[in-house]
């Protein structure tokens, strides 16, 4: 699956504008890159670092805890994974840059 990344939440490992690979069901650890779904508005997807298992789902965290309208587990406790992050991608039209999740 391919997300496209929006907000700021994630600064400065993901910026808006970048394209992640996602491979759904993925085995997850700690430290990964990962997307949920969003539990108040179950349409949008969240991209989060996984920080540790709990209740059958992931404790999810921002990068950047100051960013507007950031939303993770620290608000919505621990949810279910769709996917880890596999490869991190920008359009050509903006600078390159490829990043290798683990």
């Amino acid at each position: 699956m391919r997300v496209r990344v929006e907000g700021e939440s994630m600064l400065p490992v993901l910026i808006p504008g970048d394209w992640l690979w996602v491979r759904r069901g993925a085995r997850i650890r700690p430290g990964d890159l990962v997307v949920a779904r969003l539990p108040a508005d179950p349409s949008l997807l969240i991209v989060k670092r996984a920080a540790w298992e709990e209740d059958g789902g992931w404790w999810l965290e921002s990068e950047n805890q100051r960013a507007p309208g950031r939303r993770d587990s620290w608000d919505f406790g621990p949810v279910p994974v769709l996917g880890r992050v596999l490869l991190r991608y920008r359009p050509l039209s903006a600078r390159p840059f490829f990043f290798r999740a683990r």
